[in-house]
């Protein structure tokens, strides 16, 4: 599933980082990379831009930017 697609409070594994060039570099540099857990905080009252929690720090991305990250949910952690 995207990571667009999830829901406040859930969590996932990232499963592959789309996008090209300097954009894709910068959301790798964020520690958006495979294999990482991710949690959905929230998302701003018009439902963009949403707020996730990724290795302890909390960061933002467009909706449009997220639906580029292939996620798989979890049910157990956070």
């Amino acid at each position: 599933m995207r990571l667009s697609e999830m829901k406040e409070g859930q969590s996932a594994v990232i499963i592959r980082v789309g996008g090209k060039g300097a954009f894709r570099k910068r959301l790798l540099e964020m520690g958006l990379v495979k294999n990482t857990p991710i949690y959905v905080e929230k998302y701003a009252p018009l439902k963009d831009p949403m707020e996730l929690l990724v290795k302890g720090y909390a960061i933002s991305l467009r909706v449009e930017e997220a639906a580029l990250i292939t996620v798989e949910a979890l049910t157990d952690i956070h």
